[in-house]
């Protein structure tokens, strides 16, 4: 089955980057609509960005001008630059496949927004001085 693992978070200072990674194995992901997503905490699931398979990238306000999404399409992987990180961008960050009609699928399985929270474990990202 398709599995979706991020990567790359840490603890990094107000105005660093950090480049998270999500890495897709039993499946192909380069036809896919790939997203970042995160919850910060006590907060629900906020949508950064997204990349079509063509690679034209989608970027939400928050994200905008701050943040890049990318994808390797040989290497199954998407990624998410993110430089100037502020506080408020410490969050728990997943990585998604937008199915189409409020559908995605998280780390092994389909997952809408009408079901508890289970999107695996993600990659935490810390930003504090």
């Amino acid at each position: 089955e398709l599995q979706l693992v991020e990567s790359g978070g840490g603890l990094v200072q107000p105005g660093g980057s950090l480049r998270l990674s999500c890495t897709a194995s039993g499946g192909s992901i380069r036809r896919s609509y790939m997203k970042w997503a995160r919850q910060a905490p006590g907060q629900g699931l906020e949508w950064v960005a997204g990349i079509y398979n063509d690679g034209t990238p989608y970027y939400t306000d928050l994200a905008k001008g701050r943040f890049t999404i990318s994808r390797d399409n040989a290497e199954n992987m998407v990624f998410l630059q993110m430089d100037s990180l502020k506080p408020e961008d410490t969050a728990v960050y997943h990585c998604a496949i937008d199915l189409g009609g409020g559908e995605y699928y998280f780390k092994d399985k389909p997952w809408h927004p009408g079901q508890d929270p289970d999107w695996g474990q993600g990659t935490q990202v810390t930003v504090s001085s």
